[in-house]
Protein backbone atom coordinates (compact mmCIF):
# COMPACT_ATOMS: atom_id res chain seq x y z
CA UNK A 1 0.00 0.00 0.00
CA UNK A 2 1.46 3.35 -1.06
CA UNK A 3 2.60 6.02 1.39
CA UNK A 4 3.56 9.67 0.99
CA UNK A 5 6.58 11.13 2.78
CA UNK A 6 6.88 14.88 3.33
CA UNK A 7 9.89 16.70 4.75
CA UNK A 8 8.50 19.94 6.11
CA UNK A 9 9.90 23.43 6.08
CA UNK A 10 10.20 24.13 2.35
CA UNK A 11 8.44 27.29 1.18
CA UNK A 12 6.33 26.95 -1.94
CA UNK A 13 7.03 29.03 -5.01
CA UNK A 14 5.51 28.50 -8.43
CA UNK A 15 2.34 27.66 -10.33
CA UNK A 16 -0.20 24.86 -9.93
CA UNK A 17 -2.73 24.14 -12.71
CA UNK A 18 -6.06 22.96 -11.33
CA UNK A 19 -7.65 19.82 -12.76
CA UNK A 20 -11.25 19.24 -13.74
CA UNK A 21 -13.69 18.78 -10.88
CA UNK A 22 -14.06 15.23 -9.59
CA UNK A 23 -17.51 15.88 -8.14
CA UNK A 24 -18.75 17.20 -11.47
CA UNK A 25 -16.98 14.75 -13.78
CA UNK A 26 -18.57 11.65 -12.27
CA UNK A 27 -22.11 13.05 -12.73
CA UNK A 28 -21.30 14.14 -16.28
CA UNK A 29 -20.07 10.62 -17.03
CA UNK A 30 -23.40 9.24 -15.81
CA UNK A 31 -25.18 11.55 -18.26
CA UNK A 32 -23.68 9.51 -21.11
CA UNK A 33 -26.27 6.81 -20.31
CA UNK A 34 -29.04 9.14 -21.50
CA UNK A 35 -28.15 8.99 -25.19
CA UNK A 36 -26.87 6.52 -27.77
CA UNK A 37 -24.65 9.25 -29.25
CA UNK A 38 -21.11 10.07 -28.01
CA UNK A 39 -20.47 12.46 -25.13
CA UNK A 40 -16.99 13.97 -25.17
CA UNK A 41 -15.77 15.38 -21.85
CA UNK A 42 -12.67 17.55 -21.92
CA UNK A 43 -10.60 18.77 -18.95
CA UNK A 44 -11.24 15.35 -17.41
CA UNK A 45 -9.44 14.49 -14.18
CA UNK A 46 -7.69 11.12 -14.07
CA UNK A 47 -8.65 9.78 -10.66
CA UNK A 48 -9.51 6.53 -8.92
CA UNK A 49 -13.16 7.65 -8.72
CA UNK A 50 -13.48 8.35 -12.45
CA UNK A 51 -11.84 4.99 -13.20
CA UNK A 52 -14.30 3.23 -10.87
CA UNK A 53 -17.27 4.84 -12.60
CA UNK A 54 -15.80 4.08 -16.01
CA UNK A 55 -15.71 0.37 -15.12
CA UNK A 56 -19.35 0.47 -14.01
CA UNK A 57 -20.44 2.28 -17.17
CA UNK A 58 -18.64 -0.31 -19.30
CA UNK A 59 -20.58 -3.02 -17.47
CA UNK A 60 -23.80 -1.23 -18.43
CA UNK A 61 -22.82 -0.92 -22.09
CA UNK A 62 -20.83 2.30 -22.40
CA UNK A 63 -17.72 2.48 -24.56
CA UNK A 64 -15.14 4.52 -22.60
CA UNK A 65 -12.13 5.91 -24.46
CA UNK A 66 -9.51 8.07 -22.75
CA UNK A 67 -7.16 10.30 -24.72
CA UNK A 68 -5.24 13.58 -24.57
CA UNK A 69 -6.53 16.45 -26.69
CA UNK A 70 -5.41 20.00 -27.30
CA UNK A 71 -6.77 21.10 -23.93
CA UNK A 72 -5.51 18.12 -21.95
CA UNK A 73 -7.12 14.84 -20.84
CA UNK A 74 -10.49 13.96 -22.30
CA UNK A 75 -12.88 11.02 -22.21
CA UNK A 76 -15.24 9.88 -24.94
CA UNK A 77 -18.29 7.94 -23.71
CA UNK A 78 -20.81 6.25 -25.98
CA UNK A 79 -23.72 4.07 -24.87
CA UNK A 80 -25.17 2.76 -28.12
CA UNK A 81 -27.43 0.51 -26.07
CA UNK A 82 -27.87 -0.46 -22.44
CA UNK A 83 -26.63 -4.05 -22.34
CA UNK A 84 -27.38 -4.38 -18.62
CA UNK A 85 -29.51 -2.27 -16.30
CA UNK A 86 -27.93 -3.86 -13.23
CA UNK A 87 -25.27 -2.00 -11.21
CA UNK A 88 -23.80 -4.62 -8.85
CA UNK A 89 -22.62 -4.17 -5.30
CA UNK A 90 -18.99 -4.98 -6.09
CA UNK A 91 -18.76 -1.86 -8.27
CA UNK A 92 -21.18 0.56 -6.58
CA UNK A 93 -19.59 0.01 -3.16
CA UNK A 94 -16.32 1.51 -4.40
CA UNK A 95 -17.86 4.98 -4.80
CA UNK A 96 -21.14 6.39 -3.48
CA UNK A 97 -21.72 8.66 -6.46
CA UNK A 98 -22.02 5.66 -8.79
CA UNK A 99 -25.53 5.22 -7.32
CA UNK A 100 -26.51 8.09 -9.62
CA UNK A 101 -26.65 5.75 -12.60
CA UNK A 102 -30.06 4.66 -11.29
CA UNK A 103 -31.98 7.67 -12.62
CA UNK A 104 -30.47 7.68 -16.14
CA UNK A 105 -31.05 3.92 -16.47
CA UNK A 106 -34.71 4.22 -15.52
CA UNK A 107 -35.14 7.29 -17.71
CA UNK A 108 -33.75 5.51 -20.78
CA UNK A 109 -34.84 1.89 -20.31
CA UNK A 110 -37.75 2.06 -17.87
CA UNK A 111 -36.07 -0.15 -15.29
CA UNK A 112 -32.91 -0.62 -13.23
CA UNK A 113 -31.45 -2.64 -10.41
CA UNK A 114 -28.75 -0.76 -8.50
CA UNK A 115 -26.99 -1.67 -5.27
CA UNK A 116 -27.37 0.67 -2.34
CA UNK A 117 -24.03 2.48 -1.84
CA UNK A 118 -21.68 0.33 0.20
CA UNK A 119 -24.53 -2.10 0.79
CA UNK A 120 -25.78 0.34 3.43
CA UNK A 121 -29.28 0.68 4.75
CA UNK A 122 -30.90 4.09 4.44
CA UNK A 123 -29.32 6.05 7.26
CA UNK A 124 -26.13 8.08 7.46
CA UNK A 125 -25.58 9.99 4.20
CA UNK A 126 -28.94 8.57 3.08
CA UNK A 127 -30.21 7.99 -0.42
CA UNK A 128 -33.83 8.37 0.60
CA UNK A 129 -34.06 11.80 -1.06
CA UNK A 130 -32.79 10.29 -4.31
CA UNK A 131 -35.47 7.61 -4.17
CA UNK A 132 -38.27 10.01 -3.25
CA UNK A 133 -37.34 12.17 -6.24
CA UNK A 134 -37.56 9.18 -8.57
CA UNK A 135 -40.88 8.15 -7.00
CA UNK A 136 -42.20 11.66 -7.59
CA UNK A 137 -41.26 11.19 -11.26
CA UNK A 138 -43.41 8.07 -11.37
CA UNK A 139 -40.88 5.31 -10.75
CA UNK A 140 -41.94 2.38 -8.59
CA UNK A 141 -39.22 1.70 -6.04
CA UNK A 142 -38.63 -1.56 -4.18
CA UNK A 143 -35.77 -2.35 -1.81
CA UNK A 144 -34.66 -5.96 -1.54
CA UNK A 145 -31.44 -7.57 -0.30
CA UNK A 146 -29.41 -4.38 -0.51
CA UNK A 147 -30.60 -3.43 -4.00
CA UNK A 148 -32.95 -0.77 -5.34
CA UNK A 149 -35.36 -2.04 -7.98
CA UNK A 150 -36.86 0.83 -9.97
CA UNK A 151 -39.46 0.54 -12.70
CA UNK A 152 -41.22 3.04 -14.96
CA UNK A 153 -42.41 0.97 -17.93
CA UNK A 154 -44.41 3.85 -19.36
CA UNK A 155 -41.60 6.33 -18.84
CA UNK A 156 -40.99 8.96 -16.19
CA UNK A 157 -43.44 11.84 -15.78
CA UNK A 158 -42.65 15.45 -14.95
CA UNK A 159 -43.36 16.33 -11.34
CA UNK A 160 -42.94 18.77 -8.47
CA UNK A 161 -39.96 17.69 -6.34
CA UNK A 162 -39.64 19.53 -3.01
CA UNK A 163 -36.51 18.57 -1.09
CA UNK A 164 -36.90 18.97 2.70
CA UNK A 165 -33.16 19.62 3.00
CA UNK A 166 -30.56 20.68 0.46
CA UNK A 167 -28.84 17.68 -1.11
CA UNK A 168 -26.24 17.97 -3.85
CA UNK A 169 -26.43 14.33 -4.87
CA UNK A 170 -30.22 14.16 -4.88
CA UNK A 171 -30.51 17.39 -6.87
CA UNK A 172 -28.12 16.07 -9.52
CA UNK A 173 -29.88 12.71 -9.57
CA UNK A 174 -33.27 14.33 -10.09
CA UNK A 175 -31.87 16.43 -12.94
CA UNK A 176 -30.38 13.38 -14.65
CA UNK A 177 -33.71 11.55 -14.50
CA UNK A 178 -36.07 14.42 -15.28
CA UNK A 179 -34.51 15.51 -18.58
CA UNK A 180 -36.17 12.54 -20.35
CA UNK A 181 -39.42 12.67 -18.37
CA UNK A 182 -42.69 13.54 -20.08
CA UNK A 183 -43.68 17.09 -19.11
CA UNK A 184 -42.19 19.68 -16.79
CA UNK A 185 -40.34 19.03 -13.55
CA UNK A 186 -39.75 21.68 -10.88
CA UNK A 187 -37.14 21.06 -8.18
CA UNK A 188 -37.36 23.32 -5.13
CA UNK A 189 -34.82 23.71 -2.32
CA UNK A 190 -32.29 22.53 -4.90
CA UNK A 191 -28.55 22.62 -4.24
CA UNK A 192 -26.89 25.75 -5.65
CA UNK A 193 -23.33 24.49 -6.05
CA UNK A 194 -21.44 25.35 -9.27
CA UNK A 195 -21.55 21.64 -10.12
CA UNK A 196 -25.32 22.02 -10.68
CA UNK A 197 -24.62 24.62 -13.35
CA UNK A 198 -21.94 22.45 -14.93
CA UNK A 199 -24.30 19.47 -15.16
CA UNK A 200 -27.11 21.62 -16.55
CA UNK A 201 -24.79 23.14 -19.17
CA UNK A 202 -23.75 19.66 -20.30
CA UNK A 203 -27.32 18.35 -20.40
CA UNK A 204 -28.46 21.41 -22.34
CA UNK A 205 -25.63 20.91 -24.83
CA UNK A 206 -27.08 17.40 -25.29
CA UNK A 207 -30.51 18.84 -26.09
CA UNK A 208 -32.10 19.02 -22.64
CA UNK A 209 -34.10 22.01 -21.43
CA UNK A 210 -32.86 22.83 -17.93
CA UNK A 211 -33.27 26.28 -16.39
CA UNK A 212 -32.47 27.78 -13.00
CA UNK A 213 -29.44 25.63 -12.17
CA UNK A 214 -27.36 27.37 -9.53
CA UNK A 215 -30.50 28.70 -7.81
CA UNK A 216 -32.83 27.01 -5.33
CA UNK A 217 -35.46 26.36 -8.03
CA UNK A 218 -34.65 24.32 -11.13
CA UNK A 219 -37.15 23.82 -13.94
CA UNK A 220 -36.79 21.08 -16.51
CA UNK A 221 -38.90 20.57 -19.61
CA UNK A 222 -38.55 16.93 -20.54
CA UNK A 223 -37.51 15.95 -24.07
CA UNK A 224 -37.95 12.66 -25.92
CA UNK A 225 -34.26 12.12 -26.64
CA UNK A 226 -30.83 13.61 -26.14
CA UNK A 227 -27.95 13.75 -28.59
CA UNK A 228 -24.17 13.79 -28.32
CA UNK A 229 -22.14 16.81 -27.25
CA UNK A 230 -18.72 18.08 -26.19
CA UNK A 231 -18.41 19.63 -22.76
CA UNK A 232 -15.47 20.92 -20.69
CA UNK A 233 -15.53 19.82 -17.04
CA UNK A 234 -15.46 22.79 -14.66
CA UNK A 235 -12.31 23.36 -12.54
CA UNK A 236 -12.20 21.59 -9.20
CA UNK A 237 -13.03 24.11 -6.49
CA UNK A 238 -12.01 21.72 -3.69
CA UNK A 239 -8.61 21.15 -5.27
CA UNK A 240 -8.33 24.92 -5.73
CA UNK A 241 -9.05 25.54 -2.05
CA UNK A 242 -6.76 22.73 -0.96
CA UNK A 243 -3.71 24.13 -2.75
CA UNK A 244 -4.59 27.63 -1.57
CA UNK A 245 -4.46 26.39 2.02
CA UNK A 246 -1.27 24.42 1.31
CA UNK A 247 0.45 27.58 0.07
CA UNK A 248 -0.67 29.47 3.17
CA UNK A 249 0.50 26.65 5.44
CA UNK A 250 3.97 26.30 3.94
CA UNK A 251 4.48 29.97 3.17
CA UNK A 252 5.74 31.47 -0.05
CA UNK A 253 3.82 32.44 -3.17
CA UNK A 254 1.79 30.11 -5.40
CA UNK A 255 -0.29 30.98 -8.44
CA UNK A 256 -3.27 28.67 -9.03
CA UNK A 257 -4.34 28.61 -12.68
CA UNK A 258 -7.14 27.13 -14.85
CA UNK A 259 -9.66 27.82 -12.09
CA UNK A 260 -12.00 30.46 -10.65
CA UNK A 261 -11.58 32.29 -7.35
CA UNK A 262 -15.31 32.97 -6.94
CA UNK A 263 -15.90 29.24 -6.45
CA UNK A 264 -14.08 29.44 -3.08
CA UNK A 265 -14.98 32.96 -1.94
CA UNK A 266 -16.01 31.77 1.54
CA UNK A 267 -12.56 30.22 2.02
CA UNK A 268 -10.78 33.28 0.63
CA UNK A 269 -12.63 35.50 3.09
CA UNK A 270 -11.48 33.36 6.04
CA UNK A 271 -7.90 33.06 4.76
CA UNK A 272 -7.74 36.85 4.41
CA UNK A 273 -9.11 37.22 7.95
CA UNK A 274 -6.35 34.86 9.11
CA UNK A 275 -3.69 37.10 7.58
CA UNK A 276 -3.05 35.38 4.25
CA UNK A 277 -2.77 37.49 1.10
CA UNK A 278 -5.04 36.22 -1.69
CA UNK A 279 -5.19 37.96 -5.07
CA UNK A 280 -7.77 36.83 -7.66
CA UNK A 281 -6.88 37.06 -11.35
CA UNK A 282 -8.48 36.14 -14.67
CA UNK A 283 -7.62 32.43 -14.62
CA UNK A 284 -7.37 31.78 -10.88
CA UNK A 285 -5.69 33.31 -7.86
CA UNK A 286 -2.35 33.87 -6.16
CA UNK A 287 -1.75 33.00 -2.50
CA UNK A 288 1.10 34.63 -0.53
CA UNK A 289 2.33 34.36 3.04
CA UNK A 290 5.83 35.59 3.73
CA UNK A 291 6.62 35.15 7.40
CA UNK A 292 3.45 36.72 8.80
CA UNK A 293 1.77 35.04 11.76
CA UNK A 294 -1.57 33.37 11.16
CA UNK A 295 -4.55 34.63 13.16
CA UNK A 296 -7.18 32.33 14.63
CA UNK A 297 -10.62 32.64 13.03
CA UNK A 298 -13.99 30.94 13.37
CA UNK A 299 -15.64 29.00 10.56
CA UNK A 300 -18.91 27.15 10.15
CA UNK A 301 -19.45 24.79 7.24
CA UNK A 302 -22.59 25.23 5.16
CA UNK A 303 -24.17 24.62 1.79
CA UNK A 304 -22.85 26.66 -1.12
CA UNK A 305 -21.96 29.53 -1.12
CA UNK A 306 -21.04 28.84 2.50
CA UNK A 307 -17.76 27.36 3.69
CA UNK A 308 -17.42 23.94 2.02
CA UNK A 309 -17.34 20.94 4.34
CA UNK A 310 -14.80 19.40 1.95
CA UNK A 311 -12.34 22.17 2.90
CA UNK A 312 -12.87 21.96 6.65
CA UNK A 313 -10.06 19.49 7.38
CA UNK A 314 -7.56 21.47 5.33
CA UNK A 315 -8.46 24.72 7.09
CA UNK A 316 -8.18 23.01 10.47
CA UNK A 317 -4.61 22.06 9.62
CA UNK A 318 -3.89 25.72 8.83
CA UNK A 319 -5.44 26.90 12.10
CA UNK A 320 -3.23 24.50 14.06
CA UNK A 321 -0.44 27.08 13.62
CA UNK A 322 -2.61 30.20 14.11
CA UNK A 323 -2.15 32.51 17.06
CA UNK A 324 -5.03 32.03 19.49
CA UNK A 325 -8.00 29.66 19.50
CA UNK A 326 -9.99 28.85 16.38
CA UNK A 327 -13.50 27.43 16.45
CA UNK A 328 -14.61 25.13 13.64
CA UNK A 329 -18.26 24.12 13.44
CA UNK A 330 -19.27 21.24 11.16
CA UNK A 331 -22.92 21.33 10.15
CA UNK A 332 -23.02 19.11 7.04
CA UNK A 333 -21.73 15.64 7.96
CA UNK A 334 -21.38 13.75 11.20
CA UNK A 335 -18.02 12.05 11.80
CA UNK A 336 -16.21 14.74 9.81
CA UNK A 337 -13.55 15.19 12.49
CA UNK A 338 -11.78 11.86 11.98
CA UNK A 339 -8.62 13.72 11.03
CA UNK A 340 -8.31 15.29 14.50
CA UNK A 341 -6.44 12.39 16.19
CA UNK A 342 -3.98 12.26 13.28
CA UNK A 343 -3.35 16.01 13.33
CA UNK A 344 -2.83 15.67 17.07
CA UNK A 345 -0.04 13.15 16.39
CA UNK A 346 1.77 16.00 14.63
CA UNK A 347 1.41 18.20 17.72
CA UNK A 348 -1.82 20.05 16.98
CA UNK A 349 -3.93 20.91 20.02
CA UNK A 350 -7.56 20.21 19.13
CA UNK A 351 -10.56 19.34 21.28
CA UNK A 352 -13.85 18.16 19.86
CA UNK A 353 -17.30 18.30 21.38
CA UNK A 354 -20.18 17.25 19.16
CA UNK A 355 -20.04 19.17 15.91
CA UNK A 356 -17.53 21.73 17.16
CA UNK A 357 -13.75 21.63 17.23
CA UNK A 358 -11.55 24.10 19.10
CA UNK A 359 -8.03 24.51 17.79
CA UNK A 360 -5.44 26.11 20.04
CA UNK A 361 -2.60 27.26 17.83
CA UNK A 362 0.90 25.94 18.56
CA UNK A 363 4.28 27.43 17.54
CA UNK A 364 5.21 24.43 15.39
CA UNK A 365 4.25 20.91 14.34
CA UNK A 366 6.49 17.83 14.44
CA UNK A 367 6.60 15.17 11.73
CA UNK A 368 5.19 11.75 12.59
CA UNK A 369 3.55 8.64 11.18
CA UNK A 370 -0.11 9.37 10.42
CA UNK A 371 -2.94 7.51 8.71
CA UNK A 372 -5.46 8.86 6.20
CA UNK A 373 -9.06 8.12 7.20
CA UNK A 374 -10.90 9.63 4.22
CA UNK A 375 -10.29 11.74 1.13
CA UNK A 376 -10.29 15.23 2.64
CA UNK A 377 -8.70 14.16 5.92
CA UNK A 378 -5.79 12.60 4.05
CA UNK A 379 -4.88 15.81 2.24
CA UNK A 380 -5.10 17.79 5.49
CA UNK A 381 -2.28 15.60 6.79
CA UNK A 382 -0.19 16.35 3.71
CA UNK A 383 -0.82 20.08 4.23
CA UNK A 384 0.21 19.84 7.89
CA UNK A 385 3.30 17.88 6.89
CA UNK A 386 4.45 20.72 4.63
CA UNK A 387 4.96 22.88 7.71
CA UNK A 388 5.96 20.22 10.28
CA UNK A 389 9.58 19.87 11.36
CA UNK A 390 11.15 16.65 10.16
CA UNK A 391 9.42 13.93 8.17
CA UNK A 392 5.71 13.16 8.06
CA UNK A 393 4.66 9.79 6.66
CA UNK A 394 1.05 9.61 5.46
CA UNK A 395 -0.21 6.03 5.20
CA UNK A 396 -3.23 4.64 3.29
CA UNK A 397 -3.03 7.30 0.57
CA UNK A 398 -5.41 5.45 -1.74
CA UNK A 399 -7.94 7.89 -0.27
CA UNK A 400 -5.91 10.74 -1.82
CA UNK A 401 -5.88 9.09 -5.22
CA UNK A 402 -9.68 9.17 -5.28
CA UNK A 403 -9.76 12.95 -5.56
CA UNK A 404 -6.36 14.52 -6.23
CA UNK A 405 -4.55 14.19 -9.53
CA UNK A 406 -0.71 14.20 -9.49
CA UNK A 407 -0.60 15.76 -6.02
CA UNK A 408 3.07 15.01 -5.38
CA UNK A 409 4.02 16.31 -8.82
CA UNK A 410 2.09 19.57 -8.41
CA UNK A 411 3.42 20.32 -4.93
CA UNK A 412 6.93 19.12 -5.81
CA UNK A 413 7.06 21.50 -8.79
CA UNK A 414 6.63 24.36 -6.29
CA UNK A 415 9.48 23.18 -4.07
CA UNK A 416 7.75 20.84 -1.61
CA UNK A 417 9.92 17.95 -0.39
CA UNK A 418 7.38 15.24 -1.06
CA UNK A 419 7.61 11.74 -2.51
CA UNK A 420 5.45 8.67 -2.93
CA UNK A 421 6.70 5.37 -1.54
CA UNK A 422 5.24 2.44 -3.44
CA UNK A 423 3.66 -0.48 -1.66
CA UNK A 424 6.82 -2.55 -2.04
CA UNK A 425 8.71 0.02 -0.02
CA UNK A 426 10.54 1.62 -2.96
CA UNK A 427 10.25 5.28 -3.80
CA UNK A 428 8.41 6.10 -7.01
CA UNK A 429 10.65 7.47 -9.75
Amino acid sequence: MDRIAITGGARLQGEIPISGAKNSAIKLMAASLLTEEPLRLTNMPRLADTRFLGKLLQRLGTEVTESVGEDGPETLLRTREIVSAIAPYDLVRQMRASFNVLGPLVARTGQAKVSLPGGCSIGARPVDLHLKALEALGARIDLHEGYVYAQAPRGLQGAQIDFPIVSVGATEHAMLAAVLANGETTITNAACEPEMVDLADCLNAMGAKVGGAGTSTIRIQGVSRLHGATHAVMPDRIETGTYAVAAAMAGGEVRLTRTRSDFIQALIDKMTEAGVEVTPHNDGLTVRRNGSLLKAVEIETGVYPGFATDLQAQFMALMSLAEGESVIKETIFENRFMHVPELSRLGAQITVQGGEARVQGVPSLEGAQVMATDLRASVSLVIAGLAARGETMVNRVYHLDRGFERLEEKLGACGAQIRRIKGDGEDED
